[in-house]
């Protein structure tokens, strides 16, 4: 399983989108504002469909907005929660992947930090 893409989750990323770098992602199309759809799956294998908005920044360049709102509300996300997007090869099919993302909250446990699946 290939690691795409991973942050810590800020006010603004819960409220305004997930805002992915299109480097992260490989070659995104040029045309800003184009929109898809992107199907992932959590760690119970649950589908969940992200709408994402191609956007471009002069910092950074072009990035995918992921609209994830009922993600977010579902699974009860906060703010310093730690998402992690993979790519991993299908098993079945022998070809195309399977996007997941894992979620992990930190906690204290005993004078320690450690990151729980959320």
């Amino acid at each position: 399983m290939a690691m795409v893409f991973s942050k810590v989750l800020t006010a603004d990323d819960m409220e305004n989108g997930l805002s992915i770098p299109g480097c992260s992602l490989g070659q995104l199309p040029d045309q800003e504002g184009l929109t898809m759809s992107m199907q992932v799956h959590d760690r119970n294998g649950q589908a969940w469909i992200f709408s994402c908005t191609i956007k471009r920044n002069d910092s950074v360049g072009h990035f995918l907005s992921v609209g994830w709102n009922k993600f977010v509300r579902e699974r009860d996300l906060r703010v310093d929660d730690k998402v992690t997007i993979h790519e991993e090869a299908m098993k079945k099919q022998g070809s195309g992947t399977w996007i997941k993302v894992e979620v992990k909250r930190k906690i204290r446990l005993f004078g320690e930090d450690i990151w729980a699946d959320v």
